[in-house]
């Protein structure tokens, strides 16, 4: 089995993150991903930021996701920090959502960037902190 550094695992929790939002797997995301609280802050998107539980945080994606066929994260410029048992990882990333039958064009997309803290618990490395700066939107905005 191969050996890790703690930046190769940092950066593979981001893109666990990113691929299991995409697969709308939400039960690996609360078991592998978030830590059990999590603060939240997409502001930039509207609304406060808020400490939310790993279950909620799924919930409001879910929610949000509704009626859209794909998602497809890609991320990527990683600049990790790591002291100790805390880390934060930055990333730039676009966000492509589509739908077949949205009438105005298929997808929308979202481009930012993201700050994601994280801590080091008995299972692993966990997010505990997050971040979306949302930089522009482009395409379809509703999918309607």
């Amino acid at each position: 089995m191969e050996k890790y550094t703690q930046r190769d695992q940092l950066i593979e929790l981001a893109n666990k993150m990113f691929i299991y939002t995409d697969e709308q797997d939400w039960e690996l995301l609360q078991k592998e991903v978030f830590k059990n609280e999590v603060h939240m802050d997409m502001s930039s998107l509207g609304g406060p930021a808020s400490l939310m539980t790993a279950l909620e945080v799924c919930e409001m994606w879910k929610t949000g996701l509704e009626g859209v066929d794909f998602v497809n994260h890609l991320a990527g410029n990683y600049l990790v920090s790591i002291k100790e048992k805390k880390a934060e990882v930055f990333a730039y990333a676009t966000a492509t959502h589509f739908k077949e039958t949205a009438k105005n064009g298929r997808t929308r997309e979202f481009v930012g960037k993201y700050k994601l803290g994280m801590v080091q618990t008995k299972t692993g490395w966990r997010i505990n902190r997050f971040v979306y700066t949302l930089k522009y939107m482009s395409g379809n905005i509703t999918l309607e």
